[in-house]
C-alpha cells in the first residue's frame, strides 16, 4: 500500500500542520455547533478530503458528535481510512460529475433520511468544477437543507465556487506544510517503516513535494521502493529526482561572488555533462538565492525551519550570504526568475541559461531598480567614504620622524641653490666673525681659538655620513633584476607609467588618488610593489585592504601585472626618476599640504552621507550614458 494511503490520518489529532483548521472544528464538535455546509479549500494534497472524511466519522460516531471518534462502532470502522465506506456518506467527484443532471440526481437523493447513521453527508471533491447550472440546481437545498443533511465542499480554487453557495458555508482554508513540519512527518514515517535515509535526502524530498504531504509521501515511497538494504542514499535520490547537485550550485554561486565568468560557464558545462535539465538547474539556483536572502534577513532561519539544509550546506550558505550583498542577491533572483520565464517552451534551454549567466555577470546591463541598488552597494563597499577623526590630525609621532628625515635632507640639499632660505640665518652669525677678524686676530689668539673651537662642533656633521647607510635599502632593488629577467616590469617601468596608474586609480576612487599625490615608487619586491609616503597617517591609510586593492587593480589594468601593494614610511632617500621626492623641502609643510589636498578631494565624501555620494556618482554616470544613447 502506498505510504500516503497507509498513513492517512484517522482523527483530527493525527492531522499534521493544519492546527488552524482542526482546533476550531474540534471545538465546534465538542460544543455541538454543527453547520449544514462546510467549504475546505487549499492546495492539492494538503488534507482536505481526508479531513472531510474525519468530519463525517466524527459526526456519525455512536459517541458523537465528537472530535475523537471511538474507532470501534460500525460507523467508525466503515469510515476508517481503509474502511469499506458507509451508505450514508457519499463522495462525489465534481470533475466528472459536475453537470446539472448529476447535481439534480444528488439533490433528489439528499432528501432521503440516513439509513443507519445520524447524518447523511455529501462530500463534493473538486467543487470548483461544478458548472453554474449545477450550483443553481443545488442552491435551494444548500440554503434550506433537511436536519439530517450536511454538505462538505473541497476545492483548490474557492473563488470559482458560486458566491451564493460559498456564503452559506463555513470556510476553512488548508495550507501547505512548512519544511520543518514536513521533515518531522517524513522522519517519523521512515522510523516506522524501518528505513534509513541520508540527512541530505530530506531537503530533496521536501522540495520535490512542494509542501504537500501527499506529494512528499509519494516521492518518499518511490525512493524507499528502490532503496538497497532499506537505505536511501543521497546520490541515488539525486539521480532519481533530477535535482541539481549541491556542489554545482555552490560552484555557480562562488563564481558569481568572485566575478569569474570562466568558472560560472564551467559550472553550466558540468550541469549539461551530468545530464541535468537546464531549467531545473535555474530553478535550484533561484531557490539558493532565496535561501541566501532569507539567511541575510533572518540569521536563525535554519532554527526556525524557514531554511532547510544539512549542516555543512548551511555553513557554506552562511559564508556566501556574508560575501554577497542583499541588493546583489535580489537582482540575481530577478534575473534568474525572468530567465525561467523565457525558458518555458524554449527549444534551446542551455543557450538561454548561458544568456542568463551573462546577465548575472553584467550588473550594468539594465537600468532596473535592482541593478541600480547593486551598483550603489558595490560603490559603498569599494569607495572609502569615512576618514577617522584621529587620522585627520597628524599623530605626534609624525614630527619625530620628520626630525630624523631633516638631517639627511639638509645634508643633501646644501649643494643645491634651493636652500637659500636657511642662508639668511647664518648671515648674521658671519657678520660678527669678519668684523673682529682683521684687527683683534693677532692680539687675542687664544680667544680666536676658542671662537674657532666651536667650529669643529659642526664637524660632527660627519655623523650624517652614516646617513649613507640607508643606501643598503637599494640592495632590495636587486629583485627587480629577477623580475626583469622573468619579463615583468621593474620599478623604473612603474615610475614611467605612474601617471597612467594614477588615472586608473582616479577612475576607481578619487580619495585614493589624492592620497597617492606624494607617494613614491620604491621597488618591486618579488610580486609586491613597495610604495613610500612621507605622511605616516597616509601610509596607514594606503595600506588598508580596500585602498590597496584599488591600487592593485589599477596597476593590473595599466601594466598587466598582478602585484600586492605595500606602503612604508618615506626614509628620505632619493630615488632615481622619482619626481615627487625632491619637491618637498620642508616635511612639516609638505605633510600639511598633502593632507589639505587629500581633504580637498575627499571633503565632500567625508562630510556627506555615503549613500548620497554613491547615488550622485551613479546619477552622473547614468546621465552620461543617457546622453550617449540620445
Amino acid at each position: 500500500m502506498a505510504l500516503y494511503r497507509k498513513y492517512r490520518p484517522a482523527s483530527f489529532a493525527e492531522v499534521v500542520g493544519q492546527e488552524h483548521v482542526t482546533a476550531p472544528l474540534s471545538t465546534a464538535l465538542s460544543a455541538g455547533r454543527i453547520n449544514h455546509a462546510y467549504l475546505f479549500s487549499g492546495p492539492r494534497g494538503c488534507g482536505k478530503t481526508s479531513s472531510a472524511r474525519i468530519l463525517a466519522r466524527s459526526l456519525n460516531c455512536e459517541q458523537g458528535p465528537t472530535p475523537t471518534p471511538c474507532g470501534t462502532c460500525d460507523s467508525c470502522v466503515a469510515l476508517a481510512p481503509n474502511g469499506p465506506g458507509n451508505v450514508d456518506v457519499v463522495e462525489l467527484d465534481a470533475a466528472s460529475h459536475g453537470g446539472v443532471d448529476d447535481t439534480r440526481e444528488l439533490r433528489d437523493r439528499a432528501f432521503y433520511a440516513p439509513a443507519q447513521s445520524r447524518y447523511r453527508i455529501f462530500i463534493v471533491d473538486e467543487a470548483h468544477m461544478v458548472t453554474t447550472a449545477g450550483f443553481n440546481a443545488l442552491l435551494k437545498i444548500v440554503e434550506e437543507p433537511p436536519d439530517h443533511l450536511i454538505f462538505v465542499f473541497a476545492t483548490t480554487e474557492p473563488e470559482k465556487v458560486l458566491p451564493t453557495i460559498r456564503s452559506r458555508t463555513h470556510h476553512y482554508p488548508f495550507r501547505l506544510l512548512a519544511p520543518k513540519t514536513m521533515r518531522g512527518l517524513l522522519e517519523r514515517i521512515c522510523r516506522d517503516e524501518g528505513v534509513t535515509v541520508d540527512d541530505a535526502v530530506y531537503p530533496l524530498v521536501i522540495r520535490a513535494g512542494g509542501g504537500s504531504p501527499r506529494d512528499s509521501l509519494s516521492v518518499l515511497d518511490q525512493l524507499v521502493a528502490g532503496a538497497d538494504g532499506n537505505r536511501v542514499v543521497y546520490q541515488r535520490a539525486l539521480a532519481l529526482l533530477g535535482a541539481t547537485d549541491v556542489a554545482l550550485i555552490d560552484d555557480a554561486v562562488d563564481a558569481l561572488t568572485a566575478g569569474d565568468a570562466a568558472a560560472l560557464f564551467g559550472a553550466v558545462e558540468s550541469v549539461i555533462d551530468a545530464g541535468h535539465d537546464p531549467r531545473r538547474f535555474a530553478t535550484d539556483l533561484l531557490e539558493r538565492f532565496r535561501d541566501l536572502i532569507v539567511l541575510q534577513a533572518v540569521p536563525d532561519a535554519a532554527d526556525r525551519g524557514v531554511v532547510d539544509a544539512p549542516a555543512d550546506v548551511l555553513e557554506r550558505m552562511r559564508e556566501q550570504a556574508a560575501r554577497l550583498g542583499s541588493a546583489t542577491l535580489a537582482r540575481y533572483a530577478e534575473v534568474v526568475h525572468a530567465g525561467l520565464g523565457e525558458m518555458r517552451g524554449a527549444t534551446a534551454p542551455r543557450l538561454l541559461l548561458e544568456v542568463v549567466c551573462a546577465r548575472l555577470l553584467l550588473p550594468s546591463a539594465s537600468d532596473t531598480e535592482a541593478a541600480l541598488l547593486q551598483r550603489i552597494e558595490r560603490i559603498e563597499t569599494r569607495l572609502d567614504v569615512s576618514v577617522p577623526s584621529n587620522e585627520l590630525n597628524p599623530a605626534p609621532a609624525a614630527p619625530a620622524t620628520r626630525q630624523f628625515v631633516r638631517p639627511s635632507r639638509t645634508e643633501s640639499e646644501p649643494p643645491a641653490p634651493e636652500p637659500a632660505p636657511p642662508a639668511p640665518e647664518p648671515a648674521p652669525v658671519a657678520r660678527p666673525v669678519p668684523a673682529p677678524a682683521p684687527e683683534p686676530a693677532p692680539e687675542p689668539p687664544p680667544e680666536s681659538e676658542p671662537v674657532r673651537a666651536p667650529a669643529p662642533a659642526p664637524s660632527p656633521a660627519p655623523t650624517p655620513p652614516p646617513a649613507p647607510t640607508p643606501p643598503p635599502p637599494p640592495a632590495p632593488v636587486a629583485p627587480p633584476t629577477v623580475a626583469a629577467a622573468v619579463g615583468q616590469p621593474d620599478a623604473a617601468a612603474v615610475r614611467s607609467m605612474w601617471n597612467t596608474v594614477r588615472e586608473k586609480v582616479n577612475g576607481r576612487s578619487k580619495a585614493v588618488n589624492a592620497m597617492l599625490a606624494d607617494a613614491i615608487v620604491r621597488t618591486v619586491d618579488g610580486d609586491t610593489l613597495v610604495l613610500s609616503h612621507p605622511a605616516q597617517s597616509l601610509v596607514k591609510r594606503l595600506g588598508e585592504t580596500k585602498n590597496a586593492e584599488i591600487i592593485r587593480e589599477s596597476i593590473k589594468d595599466a601594466l598587466g601585472v598582478d602585484w600586492q601593494i605595500r606602503c612604508v614610511p618615506d626614509t628620505g632617500e632619493t630615488v632615481p626618476a622619482a619626481g615627487p621626492a625632491p619637491a618637498a623641502p620642508d616635511p612639516q609643510a609638505e605633510e600639511e599640504r598633502m593632507l589639505a589636498e587629500a581633504n580637498s578631494d575627499t571633503s565632500e565624501v567625508v562630510r556627506r552621507d555615503p549613500e548620497e555620494v554613491a547615488i550622485e556618482l551613479l546619477q552622473t554616470e547614468l546621465g552620461a550614458r543617457r546622453i550617449d544613447k540620445g
